[in-house]
């Protein structure tokens, strides 16, 4: 069935964090997730597969890091290609052969001009170059997330468009304020979405940042706000860090699938998880709903 088509008339479950569950395993500080797509393959397909089993309808290919710019920070742009198509790759292998495959997408590692070093055509360039080895690879849709700058979010689509006609998603991360909730650079929920709408997003939403309790709240505002579908993708909690100085997520998997059924109830489509979540979380929304 069409990704769109699902999305109408049964909605649809992503699956839950990747960069969590990969510092879990051992993944350094200063070392990009990506790299894993080739270094430690089995482990990247086995996580894709649990969350299948799990439920999810989507994987989101470990491909979020892998845009040249991003990658050069690492050192590891001499891998830039590879990386992306072993990323899809493992995707598409993982678990049965009837799930969508979403090309995560979005990172650079700098900020856009005026308040960053990167011109919007230096990251349009750097977006379209990975794009364009994502759609090679046969993704069924693009995934811009974990976004705090409008423009950069609208960089990223555009590039994107320019090169596919699959669905592009578009995710921003609000933080919450006495004044309501905002991105960093002060983007506001309803513009934002209806800026994204305008520019031919298939969907718009939020993840990352914020735990499940406040992006109920959050998700009823993007809702409200725009007519086309909506995917939510919050925390697992705020991150907190122990006194052996690990990052913990407070909340527990029955916590947040409650909530995501809340988040359904108000007429989000697309729901999943972000950092925290693990395929026990998706399990238990999918149980729920």
């Amino acid at each position: 069935m069409n990704i769109m088509e699902k999305i109408k008339k049964h909605g649809l479950l992503f699956d839950g964090a990747m960069g969590s569950i990969l510092i879990s395993k051992g993944l350094a500080g200063n070392e990009a997730a990506e790299t894993w797509n080739i270094q430690h393959p089995d482990i990247i397909r086995q996580i894709h597969t649990d969350y299948l089993a799990a439920g999810a309808d989507v994987v989101s290919a470990n491909t979020y890091g892998a845009s040249l710019l991003k990658l050069e920070k690492t050192g590891m742009s001499k891998d830039f290609e590879r990386l992306n198509r072993e990323g899809v790759r493992l995707a598409k292998t993982a678990g049965h052969s009837d799930h969508y495959v979403a090309a995560d997408f979005g990172a650079m590692g700098d900020m856009l001009a005026p308040a960053g070093p990167v011109s919007f055509e230096t990251a349009k360039d750097c977006f379209v170059r990975q794009a364009e080895i994502l759609e090679d690879e046969g993704v069924d849709l693009f995934l811009v997330e974990t976004v705090f700058d409008l423009n950069a979010g609208l960089c990223a689509v555009q590039a994107i468009q320019s090169v596919s006609s699959k669905p592009v998603f578009c995710s921003l991360t609000f933080k919450e304020t006495p004044k309501g909730f905002y991105t960093l650079f002060g983007n506001a929920p309803e513009h934002s979405m209806n800026v994204l709408a305008d520019h031919g997003v298939s969907a718009v939403g939020a993840n990352c940042s914020l735990g499940s309790d406040a992006m109920v709240r959050l998700a009823d505002q993007i809702r409200q706000s725009v007519d086309i579908p909506v995917i939510i993708q919050p925390n697992a909690g705020m991150p907190q860090i122990t006194p052996d100085n690990h990052t913990v997520y407070p909340e527990n998997d029955d916590l947040f699938a409650a909530n995501m059924k809340k988040i359904r109830d108000l007429g989000v489509e697309i729901i999943g998880g972000c950092c925290g979540t693990t395929p026990e979380t998706i399990r238990k929304i999918c149980a729920l709903l």
